[in-house]
């Protein structure tokens, strides 16, 4: 009964779709010293110690079995010997995976790995630079109900420490050999951390960019063709080497795994072939593709709770500064479930997205001129007399009175006020003058920006020239005294249920009378 048991596991794991993962486990170390380990891991500094080493692998079991993935990516991952002790753990606890593979780059403090619930037939290295540095990548070969699936396990050169473009279009490359090499028709997932961004030909900010514009993940890998994403009506019949990108299928809020110093972004990736859409052996099980947010991965302020190292000590808290990402596959043929959201960009007017609840394809809108920036808020207009519309939270490095072409992603109305949400810096245009730009308190529509009023601020409201007009300090401390007479110099025309008058900053008035 046992032995028929066994040979009954792979067919029972493929009853349903199986799910596939990458996560990046951010310096799982053991507590013996190689000679190799990165400064904050080195045993007996830095409250690193066994027991710390311990809770460390802890955790990543715990994320791991909560995630319940059939095969999994692993980046991070310090040697053979931790990965062993991983396994372990995950057994331990009722989570075991019978098949793993971790590359052996000499050297390296960091190595590769995958853990599957499949048979790993055979696996290899896939060697990108002889540099300890620099990854290898793993190439595995699962098997799945007597189909074929190659795995290819990444971990890319990050942008930090001189992290320059042309180190990534190395991983990229070396991928792209080998998947030439192969038959047109085979099964595979390019997988892990590539340390770029979905969109790395519109984001890849210039003091990176060594070449011209061209990124690995975008243009050696084939996820765009003529600056366009391709979508998938169009991969079933793209060229060999081409990719779709799964970050496509969420809304661009929802597109990161990462956050540093609150900027997001979409590190970690699943990229699929043509033959994961040709209905034929195995196939992408459309619109599965999730970033897992388990509770345990976020702080109480909704943070990514990552490993801590506060004051340079180990504090035993957090778990990784990656969220690990998914999607299903299935040996049914694919189905589109339903019409996918067009990704071509077309350029508009800011006075055509007060017309819209939301965007169906992203808008161009060029030469858009910041009127007014004050930390994670702005208002952007085209021409003098025309609409003004409020950015919030997606200014990046914009600056006021620069010029920009943007593509925007994401709009909304909160509480009436429209905004744009999400947004791609195309192009700088120079510095223009504002003063044209500012609008009589007359206008009284939204997302204009007053400037050099006089008036009294009494009971919430400023009273200037028989006007009434509802104000309100994003910091609550700036409040006046009630009956204070004030001097506006800069102020947003913003809206919360009803016309507001916002002032961000305290270098935005001045109180001439209390």
């Amino acid at each position: 009964m046992k032995i028929l048991l066994l040979f009954y596991i792979p067919l029972l794991l493929c009853a349903t779709p199986f799910k596939v993962a990458s996560y990046n486990v951010e310096n799982l170390f053991d507590a013996t010293c190689q000679g190799t380990e990165y400064e904050e891991y080195i045993p007996g500094k830095h409250h690193w110690t066994k027991r710390m080493a311990e809770v460390k692998l802890n955790h990543t079991a715990e994320v791991i079995c909560d995630l319940d993935a059939d095969i999994v990516a692993l980046q991070e991952i310090e040697n053979a010997a931790v990965f062993t002790a991983l396994q372990k753990r995950l057994k331990r606890v009722g989570c075991p995976y019978r098949y793993s593979a971790i590359t052996t780059k000499k050297g390296a403090p960091i190595q590769v790995a995958l853990l599957s619930r499949f048979p790993l037939k055979k696996h290899k290295e896939l060697q990108v630079s002889y540099s300890p540095y620099v990854r290898n990548i793993l190439e595995a070969e699962a098997e799945i109900d007597g189909y074929s699936l190659i795995l290819f396990a990444n971990h890319w050169k990050s942008k930090s420490r001189r992290g320059v473009e042309s180190k990534r279009l190395a991983y990229a490359k070396t991928l792209e050999k080998r998947i030439m090499s192969m038959p047109g028709n085979k099964a595979y997932i390019i997988l892990g951390d590539l340390n770029s961004n979905y969109d790395a030909y519109l984001t890849l900010k210039q003091k990176l960019n060594d070449t011209q514009g061209r990124t690995g993940i975008n243009h050696i890998l084939k996820t765009i063709e003529h600056n366009h994403f391709i979508t998938k009506a169009q991969i079933h019949n793209a060229p060999k080497g081409s990719h779709y990108s799964t970050w496509n299928e969420l809304p661009f809020t929802q597109r990161w795994s990462h956050k540093f110093y609150g900027h997001k972004s979409t590190l970690d990736h699943i990229l699929l072939p043509p033959s994961m859409f040709d209905g034929k052996g195995i196939d992408y099980v459309d619109h599965s593709f999730r970033v897992f947010k388990s509770d345990r991965l976020f702080t109480s302020k909704g943070y990514i709770n990552n490993w801590e190292i506060k004051h340079g000590q180990h504090t035993g808290k957090g778990y990784s500064d990656h969220l690990p990402v998914y999607a299903f596959f299935d040996i049914k043929p694919y189905r589109p479930s339903f019409k996918e959201r067009s990704e071509k960009a077309k350029a508009g007017h800011i006075e055509d997205l007060y017309q819209l609840e939301k965007l169906n394809h992203p808008v161009i809108l060029e030469n858009v001129i910041v009127v007014l920036k004050r930390g994670r808020y702005a208002v952007v207009k085209q021409s003098p007399k025309g609409r003004g519309i409020f950015v919030f939270g997606a200014v990046q490095d914009m600056k006021e009175g620069m010029k920009y072409d943007i593509r925007v992603q994401e709009i909304t109305s909160y509480k009436g006020l429209k905004e744009i949400t999400a947004l791609v810096k195309l192009k700088e245009h120079g510095r223009g003058s504002l003063d044209a730009y500012y609008a009589p308190l007359e206008v009284m529509r939204q997302n204009e920006v007053v400037s050099d009023l006089t008036g009294v601020y009494r009971n919430g409201y400023f009273y200037s020239d028989g006007k009434k007009v509802p104000l309100y300090f994003k910091n609550r401390k700036l409040t006046p005294k009630n009956g204070s007479k004030i001097k506006i110099a800069y102020a947003h025309l913003g809206y919360y249920k009803k016309l507001q008058l916002v002032i961000y900053s305290k270098k935005d008035f001045t109180v001439l009378e209390n």
